[in-house]
């Protein structure tokens, strides 16, 4: 006799997978979103220079963005529309220096950058007493500050809206506290023409709190009572650097509402920032109109180098429409940017 297996399936719940939307719904405005990938081969440093930029830019781009060598130019831009990306932060190197790219897709314009000096996320944290990194500190994205770009110059006015429109813009009357915890400064040196690249933490020390005050609020851990007299003089007892990390009065704001255990709503807070990386000094060398190519808006080395610029801008338009040798290759194994978030 025939033995009926058990054919009950079973049920197996499918993974959703939550997507991030297009819209803020607070300001209603189009949300910013970027690719940072590299063109050309890079070496260690630049590499991890870019998964820092990349951890910069979270939470509204692809973290794990897969690069592939044959994928072009017009690779990434195809898949930008769908899923809603509006900038690309492009790494290359040549034989005299790197250069990082920022261009608004789909139609440009696009700023070249030379990186004259750079400075990895781990090289700041080591060369720090007390690194500070909390885990949801990449949650929200960070605030951008410019500075020294009010000049009437069209080139630096176009930079200024470029850094302006790549992160997410705030409203000050619904935006929350707790959601600011990290602020991108750029500051624009007009004697050099440099740019000074800095990636900030933001957090608050409450006014006249010592720090054996704050570390027993914030971690719920029962102090060492045993070399002291009495417990007064566990409140008492300035701690380490309590007294001289709030000195400065123009960083004192009033808090609006609670932000934390340790401050408190109407009660004033030092505003304090942390370096975190990357580091980079950063000159413009050319605007373009387009998407790596089009008509050169600015160059740095004036009428002579517009030459150079050509050839560069022919170079990316042959980059931006390559493939047609790799055309059968590439129709097989198929043309992607794999995108794993």
């Amino acid at each position: 006799m025939a033995r009926i297996g058990n054919t009950k399936k079973r049920f197996v719940k499918p993974i959703t997978v939550k997507k991030q939307s297009n819209v803020d719904h607070v300001t209603g405005e189009k949300i910013p979103k970027s690719f940072v990938f590299s063109r050309g081969k890079l070496p260690g440093p630049l590499k991890q220079l870019q998964m820092d930029l990349r951890k910069l830019m979270l939470p509204y781009t692809a973290l794990n963005l897969k690069e592939k060598r044959r994928n072009n130019l017009k690779d990434y831009l195809n898949v930008a529309g769908p899923m809603g990306v509006t900038h690309f932060l492009i790494l290359s190197k040549t034989e005299s220096a790197p250069y990082l790219r920022v261009a608004r897709t789909p139609q440009g314009p696009t700023l070249t950058f030379k990186i004259l000096e750079y400075s990895l996320a781990v090289d700041i944290a080591q060369s720090q007493l007390r690194p500070r990194c909390p885990k949801d500190l990449f949650k929200n994205p960070p605030l951008i500050v410019l500075s020294g770009f009010g000049s009437g110059d069209q080139h630096l006015k176009l930079t200024t809206i470029m850094f302006q429109n790549i992160f997410p813009a705030i409203d000050i009357n619904t935006v929350k506290l707790s959601s600011c915890q990290r602020i991108v400064l750029l500051n624009y040196n007009k004697d050099t023409k440099l740019i000074d690249f800095r990636h900030y933490s933001i957090r608050l020390q409450p006014v006249g709190v010592t720090r054996r005050l704050r570390k027993f609020v914030q971690n719920h851990q029962v102090p060492d009572l045993r070399s002291l007299q009495d417990v007064s003089d566990f409140v008492t007892k300035a701690g380490y650097g309590s007294e001289s990390e709030a000195d400065d009065e123009a960083a004192h704001v009033t808090l609006a509402s609670d932000l934390g255990r340790i401050n408190q709503a109407s009660t004033k807070s030092a505003v304090k920032l942390q370096e975190i990386g990357p580091r980079m000094t950063l000159q413009l060398i050319k605007v373009e109109e387009g998407l790596c190519s089009g008509g050169v808006i600015f160059s740095e080395y004036g009428g002579e180098r517009k030459q150079d610029g050509k050839g560069d801008q022919k170079k990316d338009q042959e980059d931006t429409n390559s493939g047609s040798e790799n055309e059968d290759e590439d129709d097989k194994e198929g043309q992607e940017v794999d995108e794993d978030d």
